[in-house]
């Protein structure tokens, strides 16, 4: 097994557990067990220093733990999703993995898109349909014009 796969399985397995009722009620039984051991110990710094030790560290582990699960999820979600626009026809396979795509490309796409979703809406609000799969490059035209609108109106 190699500390990779071993990291994944123990992530996993921690992230499934940390997740979990029981655990959560153990972790407050340890503060409430804290708590009531305060006046025994005077309220020391030595006392308050246990919790403080005690919670940064479970912390500072879960933050790497959450992070790869997170990822790992994120990774998995990106395959399906592009499965799915892979497998449907009409789809645009030019969306396909934009999570590697530079900001501004990400950008240029996001504009694309938000421009099929305002035709769509000016379509439903005059009463037709706002299905089908339009033309994602021809979109570039109403989002360049759009732009030039825009500029125009603050300029003047």
């Amino acid at each position: 097994m190699t500390l990779h796969h071993a990291f994944t399985v123990i992530a996993r397995a921690t992230a499934r557990a940390s997740g979990h009722p029981l655990v959560f009620g153990v972790a407050g039984g340890l503060v409430f067990v804290w708590l009531v051991t305060g006046p025994l110990f005077g309220f020391s710094d030595t006392w308050q220093l246990v919790i403080n030790t005690g919670t940064t560290i479970v912390t500072f582990l879960m933050v790497f733990l959450i992070q790869h699960t997170q990822n790992r999820d994120t990774d998995a979600i990106h395959i399906k999703l592009d499965e799915i626009i892979r497998a449907i026809g009409g789809a645009h396979n030019s969306v396909v993995s934009l999570e590697d795509l530079e900001d501004a490309e990400l950008e240029r796409f996001r504009k694309r898109y938000a421009a099929i979703a305002d035709e769509a809406r000016k379509r439903v609000h005059e009463g037709r349909l706002d299905t089908g799969a339009p033309d994602v490059l021809s979109v570039d035209a109403a989002v360049a014009t759009d732009g030039a609108r825009r500029a125009a109106g603050k300029q003047g």
